[in-house]
Parts: C-alpha cells; sequence; structure tokens
C-alpha cells in the first residue's frame, strides 16, 4: 500500500464505519420471514440435511439411513467412486505406498488404476509440477503476500495468461488444465510460504526447493517447505494420509458447490479453481483448523492443569462466550453432517497418536483427546442437543500439522492441495453433465416504492 492510498483509507475511514451502520440496519430482515416462506437457510432443512440441488457419482457422505421411515443416525462413511475412503487408506499403508497420486486417478477417472497406470499417471503428475519459465520471479517473488489462500488464487489467475488454450472448456483441455494444477499446487504454495517469509523476518534465508522427480506430493511438500529437506517415513506417510482424507466431500461442501457454480456458467478454468479457493478459504471451511490451534494455545495458556476438570472449566468458559475469542464455539467438535462420528477423524486420530509417539508428544496428543471427549459431553448438555457430538476432521489435522512442523499459513492452502482433486473431478462433471446454469431463487421481501426526486428528499 502507498501513501496515497494509505492517507485515502484514513480520510473516509470515519465516513465509511458511518456508512456501515446504516448498512447493517437496513440489511436486518425479520427472522419469521425465512419460516413463512420454507427458507431452507444454508440451502439445508430444519433437520440439517442438505437441499437435494444435483447428483454425482464422485463421493458419498453418509451418516444416517432411513429405519422404519425414521432418519436414525449412524457412524459417519465416506466414499470416493464407491470405494470407502478408510478402505484407499488401509490398503495404501498396507502396502507400504503412498496413495494421494491414486485417490486423483479414482476421483477423475471413476476407477482404480492398475500398476502401470498409476506409474504413467505419476510421472505425467511429475513432469507437470514444473512451473512456467520466470514465473517464480515474476509472479511469487515480486509481490508477496501474508496470506497463502490469497496467494494461491492470484497465481492460479496469472497462470491463465500463461495457457495457450485458456478459454476453451472441452474436457480434454479442461482435464489437461486441471492436472497440471494439482501438480503445481504444492509448489505454488510452498515458494509463496518461502518468499513471504525472506521479505517479512529479516534474519530468515531464502531458499527455493526444486520437486524431486520421484518423490510422492507428500514427499515433496516436506521437501519444498523445510530448510533441510529431511522428513521421516511416518512422516511422509501420515501428509499422504491427510491429503488422502480431504480429497473430496461430496458435491454440496461450500468450496465444491462453488465449483459446480461457477462451471455452469461456462467460466474457464482458472476462474472457477480461484472461485473455490475463495470459498476454501473462510475460517467455516477450509480455514477451521487453524483456529482449533488458536483455540488450544489459548487453553493451555489459561489451563490451572491439564486434568479432566481443569478442562470443563476451560470448555464450559468457550461456551459460556468468555474465553478465547468468544464466539461460543469449540473449534472442531460438531459437523454440519456428521452426527456419531466423522470417519476422516477417526483414521486421522489414529495416525496423529502414532506420530505424536514418534515426536514425543503423547502430552499434547493427550489433552486434544480430553477435550475432544468433555466438549462433545458438555455442547449437548448446555445446547439441548439430543443427538452425539463428536469432534471432525479439523479437530486432529492441525495437530498433525503442527507435529510436521508445518507453518500454520500453509494449513488451509494444505486443504486445497488436497481438495483441488475434488474441485477438478466436480468441474468435469458438471461440464459433462450440467448443460444448465445453476440458478437458484431467493424472494424479495421488499415492498415496492414510489421514486422521490433528489429536490424532496
Amino acid at each position: 500500500m502507498d501513501f496515497n492510498e494509505a492517507n485515502l483509507i484514513v480520510k473516509y475511514s470515519h465516513t465509511i464505519s458511518r456508512l456501515a451502520e446504516e448498512l447493517q440496519k437496513t440489511d436486518v430482515m425479520d427472522a419469521s420471514l425465512y419460516e413463512k416462506y420454507d427458507v431452507k437457510r444454508g440451502l439445508r432443512d430444519k433437520n440439517g440435511k442438505g437441499v437435494l440441488c444435483g447428483l454425482t457419482e464422485i463421493s458419498e457422505v453418509t451418516s444416517w439411513e432411513e429405519r422404519n421411515g425414521v432418519r436414525t443416525p449412524i457412524p459417519g462413511v465416506l466414499c470416493y467412486r464407491g470405494y470407502n475412503v478408510k478402505d484407499l487408506v488401509k490398503n495404501c499403508i498396507a502396502e507400504n505406498r503412498f496413495g494421494f497420486e491414486e485417490t486423483v486417478y479414482l476421483l477423475i477417472f471413476g476407477k482404480l488404476p492398475s500398476a502401470e497406470e498409476l506409474g504413467d499417471f505419476t510421472d505425467m503428475l511429475s513432469e507437470f509440477r514444473v512451473l512456467p519459465r520466470n514465473f517464480v520471479r515474476d509472479v511469487i517473488m515480486k509481490s508477496p503476500s501474508k496470506d497463502m489462500m490469497n496467494m494461491l488464487a492470484r497465481c492460479v489467475l496469472n497462470l491463465y495468461s500463461y495457457d495457450p488454450d485458456p478459454d476453451n472448456i472441452m474436457v480434454s483441455n479442461v482435464l489437461r488444465q486441471c492436472l497440471q494444477l494439482i501438480a503445481q499446487f504444492p509448489m505454488i504454495a510452498a515458494y509463496s510460504h518461502r518468499v513471504y517469509k525472506y521479505y517479512s523476518t529479516p534474519d530468515d534465508s531464502m531458499y527455493i526447493h526444486k520437486p524431486v522427480a520421484n518423490y510422492s506430493t507428500a514427499q515433496n511438500i516436506l521437501h519444498i517447505v523445510r530448510k533441510d529437506n529431511g522428513f521421516t517415513d511416518l512422516e511422509a506417510k501420515v501428509l499422504d494420509v491427510c491429503l488422502i482424507l480431504h480429497a473430496d466431500h461430496g458435491g454440496g461442501n461450500a468450496s465444491t458447490f462453488t465449483t459446480h457454480l461457477a462451471t455452469s456458467t461456462g467460466t474457464d478454468t482458472y476462474s472457477s479453481v480461484a472461485a473455490s479457493l475463495g470459498s476454501l478459504k473462510g475460517p467455516k471451511h477450509g480455514g477451521a483448523n487453524i483456529k482449533v490451534c488458536q483455540m488450544f494455545e489459548n487453553m493451555k495458556e489459561n489451563l490451572r492443569d491439564r486434568s479432566e476438570s481443569s478442562v470443563r472449566e476451560y470448555v464450559g468458559k468457550l461456551l459460556d462466550k468468555r474465553a478465547f475469542d468468544r464466539t461460543g464455539l469449540v473449534y472442531g467438535v460438531g459437523h454440519a453432517i456428521y452426527t456419531i462420528s466423522d470417519p476422516r477423524m477417526e483414521v486421522l486420530r489414529e495416525f496423529a497418536g502414532m506420530l505424536a509417539k514418534e515426536k514425543g508428544m503423547e502430552e499434547e496428543f493427550d489433552l486434544y483427546d480430553t477435550v475432544a471427549k468433555v466438549a462433545g459431553e458438555m455442547i449437548a448438555e448446555k445446547r439441548h442437543v439430543n443427538k452425539p457430538i463428536t469432534p471432525n476432521v479439523d479437530f486432529y489435522s492441525g495437530l498433525v500439522y503442527s507435529m510436521l512442523r508445518l507453518p500454520q499459513s500453509l494449513y488451509t492452502p494444505l486443504f486445497a492441495i488436497s481438495r483441488i482433486a475434488g474441485w477438478s473431478a466436480h468441474r468435469i462433471e458438471e461440464l459433462t453433465n450440467g448443460n444448465k446454469i445453476i440458478r437458484p431463487a431467493y424472494q424479495c421481501v421488499q415492498e415496492r416504492r414510489e421514486y422521490i426526486p433528489l429536490a424532496k428528499r
């Protein structure tokens, strides 16, 4: 921001604040109107079930079943193209290999690849990791930002200019664009972080590591982000599991729905992905694990000790809006769809425990487990909720990233590095089956008014 721009902001700050107060009063609607017009706020009914607005074969999120006409909660299940995500993780670990690349192939092409198909696919992704000539210098280094999600979006939009056929939305061209972006996202995020750290930290050194051709996505992320390039096999395998678990979550989550919405307009791939990045950035979506980590830091500063009674006391203050950010929320606990359990959390908790043992951080892991147990009980009691409330995947993902010594500025970009696999699959599905712009209805409740000439106002 230059001097003149800063002066303008100061000059008009009072005026803008006054106008904002007036605007907020003007925009407040009678809450009873939502019931009158049967509006499904958040596109969910009163029971929390999402409003059906499309069909997909890419992934399924299940948390309930009909029993004798009654909707009954069941342990959560997440399937990619019909395969249980727990089975995908279990088999990759059993075969001692990385699974994210296989997951990308499955989501996009709808089948599990053969060994030969997977080898060819990973080789192609490896070659696609290379960014355009001088892109790091001209785009990333010349305008660093403290927010890596904004950098991702900016870089994606800049890549449009380097594409020889950017507006072509034939599936073959979109597939090529998506695979390039899937491969390039880790590089963009890591390089953006390193550049910002160099400019914002006086004693920090600049280092830009090139990706290693035969490394997996998870291995390359750790290789590029860390100054010494080093990592253990368990570290890379746990990060790979994180990428698998975050790769997709049905068509109705905010960022993926944004993908469908933007794609339905006929826009280019880069604009669609940038729009989805904007949705993912929000703390109610992709940014939730950062809030979990910040909440725990505040908790550790204010606990008398780490006993269950002390944790209960702190959680009570959270719920009463007397601790942390005073929103009344326990971040990472509860989910819009899952009730009895979030299957991603169950998998990640197991690997978080393994990583905590390797890092000597069992005490930290135990604190998370204590909060997980206590918070669900207390929320149900205080909010008079008669259904189970359990942690979601964000509850443990932040802990995992911190144990991997990854900076918080990369937590949400890591989500994007994974989720672009799902966005790509959904974009192609929408292009193949949609053929109709998505246009939900909004009921206008403003009464009609006669125009008043300027002199008479």
